[in-house]
């Protein structure tokens, strides 16, 4: 499963919050300045009125410039820059107030080194610094039902720990506050949209190593009535209603990807070949 797109839009989501705050405590952002006589004021910004989280701080110059650094390295497409600027702010300063960004950003890093033991570890240290890390608890969520197998002893001890985390994420997001001042009413409507999609995407992995592709179907829809369109998602169904031997709407609902004007190259090529499976599927069941 391809987690990269995933860890990226976390990423940046949780960056505004660093970009805007990471500076020491009691130290106050610079004031704006008032438009030059003559020029028009900028537009005034849209009026929020949900809660906003408690923002973290930094203690001293030399935090700061260490959280910069992660915000910097999270920019990167290298995991491992991400992975030496969050360890050296975890040992520079281990009772930082954003030790919990650092942890994530280690456990989506790992993930995509595709070093499963640690990025596991790392996520459960994650909400063991912050009980309430929606985020986490989704990457948790898919990497681990994501990587379960038929075979594996404690397969159901792992899908039940994915299923608890996608669950607690669906209702952490029920009443969590914005996550920075800069995310708006409509933003945040929406990134609590997207990441309950990804819980209920959770919950049909869960299903597919149960080898219950009927649940999985409907899982998938659900993420899809959150975020109609979603190619990946759309594809991931195609896949699923093959195997529940659901052929033709399989291949519709691949067709409708394939049909998609403006996605990735890579994307339609996944579709196509998903497509041409369950067209061979069809056919080799035709034949029984």
């Amino acid at each position: 499963m391809n987690y990269r797109t995933f860890f990226a839009a976390a990423i940046i989501f949780v960056c505004a919050s660093c970009l805007l705050l990471a500076q020491p405590a009691g130290q106050a952002p610079p004031a704006q300045q008032p438009a030059p006589s003559g020029v028009a004021a900028p537009p005034a910004q849209p009026v929020s009125t949900t809660p906003v989280a408690v923002q973290p701080q930094a203690k001293s110059k030399e935090e700061v410039e260490a959280v910069a650094a992660v915000v910097q390295a999270a920019q990167s497409p290298d995991p491992d820059a991400r992975i030496k600027a969050g360890e050296n702010l975890l040992q520079q300063f281990p009772s930082s107030e954003f030790k919990p960004l650092a942890l994530f950003f280690l456990t989506a890093s790992y993930s995509e080194k595709n070093d499963y033991e640690k990025s596991v570890a790392y996520g459960e240290m994650t909400l063991k610094a912050d009980p309430g890390n929606y985020q986490a608890m989704l990457l948790l969520s898919r990497l681990i039902a994501s990587r379960t197998r038929e075979n594996d002893l404690d397969k159901e001890e792992k899908l039940t720990a994915a299923e608890k985390y996608a669950s607690g994420a669906l209702e952490v997001l029920k009443t969590a506050p914005r996550p920075n001042p800069g995310v708006t009413d409509e933003q945040w409507a929406g990134a609590k949209r997207t990441l309950s999609g990804q819980a209920y995407e959770a919950f049909a992995f869960v299903a597919m190593a149960r080898n219950k592709p009927d649940v999985a179907v409907d899982q998938f829809n659900k993420a899809l009535e959150i975020t109609p369109g979603e190619p990946t998602t759309m594809i991931r169904l195609g896949n699923a209603l093959a195997k529940a031997e659901k052929y033709d709407e399989a291949m519709a609902v691949l067709q409708k990807v394939m049909d998609m004007p403006e996605i990735p190259t890579n994307v339609r090529q996944v579709a196509q070949a998903e497509r041409a499976r369950a067209f061979q599927a069809k056919e080799q069941a035709s034949k029984k």
